[in-house]
């Protein structure tokens, strides 16, 4: 059976913090949770009922108050979590930006843009940096860049001999209505 958990008496900056963050509408859901946790143990409530008017159970209510009881207002912030380590380190990534960013031309390749796949082959050869094209195409998309240019099909083409090269259009085409100005 679980022992008896009291709340600590409190400061005075306690006191206060836990009637601002109770009554708070910017601070994080968690927060206000946490803090009316606190706020029901200091009116006297037992930890059962104390969870039920949070809508928590009981272990977790048990919990922020021992929190709170041994770390104070700190207590009620989230714990950094670890997480997954990042799979590639920032010079990798730093090296694929500036990579992607530049003509590659000037690096001496012999093509004149970029492509995911010419990124991924040119990061391995080169930098010696094994990177999947997805994950570049991740990466690239994160810090807001776009791998290639989209081509527009409305108002000008970029070859002045489109026309010429192209070629009359086919007789199915109906031409287009010559309209009085």
């Amino acid at each position: 059976m679980p022992k008896l958990l009291r709340l600590r008496q409190l400061s005075p900056e306690e006191d206060q913090e836990i009637d601002r963050l109770v009554r708070s509408r910017t601070a994080s859901v968690r927060q206000v949770e946490r803090a009316r946790i606190i706020d029901l143990a200091r009116q006297g409530q037992r930890l059962p009922a104390i969870a039920a008017a949070v809508g928590v159970s009981p272990p977790v209510a048990r919990r922020w108050l021992d929190r709170f009881n041994t770390q104070g207002i700190v207590g009620l912030a989230d714990a950094p979590r670890s997480g997954r380590p990042a799979t590639y380190p920032p010079e990798a990534v730093g090296e694929l930006i500036a990579a992607s960013l530049s003509d590659p031309q000037t690096l001496g390749l012999p093509f004149g843009s970029w492509t995911l796949d010419r990124l991924a082959t040119y990061l391995s050869e080169t930098k010696g940096i094994a990177m999947k094209r997805s994950r570049i195409g991740a990466i690239l998309q994160a810090e807001g860049l776009r791998w290639r240019q989209q081509e527009t099909w409305f108002g000008e083409r970029p070859d002045p001999a489109f026309a010429e090269k192209r070629g009359p259009s086919s007789a199915s085409t109906p031409r287009p209505r010559r309209t009085a100005s």
